[in-house]
């Protein structure tokens, strides 16, 4: 069947495309966030079998701003994590990187401080010990590539390696960062432009040219609910200033990521900038088989579960991670935990962005899926905006949710 062309005015503005009538509950999914969700500017794609089966954009790039286009990007967040594990993960497949060898071997800096015995896989699956920094920041840290990786390498870790994970939310730039770069022979920005992005003609970028930059949506950042009890990350953040979650939360050297200067920067965990359309075209070759990215050995090993705890450090939830992925992680019934699930099948691996946004492969179905947006939810993982968005392909594939909240055939 033909696509079905899209041009629609909703609460917040045109929302514009194409999808298979086979996706239509996806395009009505899109349709009722801006309707009732207060989705303000976004942009949902999905590949099947390599093919591009919704492609829709719409709303605003602010509230009272231009229109959302085709060519709209965002800052996409902690999806960039999903972009630097896959060079790494390519670096392995061409021999040039051994995942389970000691970082030392290419890094010989950072075996100080406990660190000394740590792996490359480690360093993928948060168990690494080095989710944050003690040492205060200076103002523009995260902007100084070298500076950050230096102070990393003498940073004493925060557990022995190995023996518990705890997300690495902003320090992933400059661990898997800067091991891309041992092995690699150039910077993680360079390597994904050059050898990911540019290939795929994708509009993605870890370091934003600025002829790029009057494509950008600014984000929108959350309210908090006064009226929500705090979650247990929250209370953290809120009584102990030397917890991990708050030195995640508040030890940024000032970063403001709707600035030129750090979207120029190469923060290689948070830093990204693209739209649904690159995060779906990013994991397409992950869908099918590995395309020219990595081997069918290497795709699956980038599938399985690496690490999982009941209760992660930073975080301070139930979460599983492959080697720089995230798994499907049902928290719903979490107390006090909102938007603190990502709920996927259990073939299916990617990444979440803060806010919402979200990139995935799903190697069984042969699809991927990528959603980016302006507005930011509360939460640390998905908010409904996202899910429904997920919910609504698999449910077009014939899926349906099993008891434990995965999607299965």
């Amino acid at each position: 069947m033909p696509a079905e062309q899209v041009s629609r005015e909703t609460k917040a503005g045109r929302i514009e495309g194409e999808y298979d009538p086979k996706f239509r509950e996806v395009y009505e999914a899109f349709v009722e966030n801006f309707e009732t969700r207060d989705e303000v500017g976004a942009n949902v794609s999905i590949t099947l079998e390599g093919r591009t089966v919704v492609d829709l954009w719409g709303g605003r790039k602010a509230r009272e701003g231009e229109p959302w286009t085709r060519d709209t990007v965002s800052i996409v967040f902690s999806c960039t994590k999903g972009a630097a594990a896959i060079c790494a993960h390519m670096l392995a497949d061409r021999g040039l990187l051994d995942l389970d060898a000691p970082v030392a071997k290419y890094w010989p800096e950072f075996a100080q401080n406990g660190k000394e015995e740590a792996t490359v896989s480690m360093l993928l699956d948060h168990s690494v010990g080095v989710p944050h920094l003690r040492e205060t920041l200076k103002d523009g840290a995260y902007y100084d590539y070298d500076h950050m990786v230096d102070l990393i390498a003498r940073e004493k870790a925060f557990w022995e390696p190995g023996t518990r994970n705890g997300y690495h939310g902003v320090t992933f730039a400059w661990t898997v960062g800067e091991i891309v770069h041992r092995a690699g022979g150039k910077r993680l920005g360079a390597f994904f432009r050059d050898e990911v992005a540019g290939p795929l003609g994708l509009d993605f970028w870890i370091g934003l040219p600025e002829e790029i930059e009057p494509r950008v949506a600014p984000m929108i950042y959350a309210v908090p609910d006064p009226s929500a009890p705090p979650s247990k990350f929250t209370q953290a953040v809120m009584s102990d200033p030397k917890s991990i979650a708050a030195l995640f939360l508040l030890n940024n050297g000032g970063a403001n990521f709707n600035s030129r200067e750090c979207h120029a920067a190469e923060i290689g965990s948070a830093n990204g900038i693209s739209n649904g359309r690159g995060l779906a075209g990013l994991y397409a070759p992950l869908a099918n088989g590995g395309g020219k990215l990595v081997s069918a050995e290497t795709l699956a090993r980038m599938g399985r579960v690496a690490m999982a705890t009941h209760e992660d450090a930073t975080l301070l939830i139930p979460t599983r991670f492959a080697l720089g992925f995230m798994k499907s992680m049902d928290n719903r019934k979490v107390p006090n935990a909102p938007s603190s699930s990502v709920i996927l099948s259990d073939a299916a691996f990617g990444h979440v962005g803060m806010g919402g946004s979200i990139g995935f492969a799903d190697p069984e179905a042969r699809m991927s899926f990528g959603y980016n947006m302006n507005r930011m939810g509360m939460g640390i993982l998905l908010n409904e905006r996202g899910q429904a968005l997920v919910d609504a392909a698999y449910r077009s594939l014939g899926y349906r949710s099993n008891a434990s909240g995965a999607w299965t055939v």
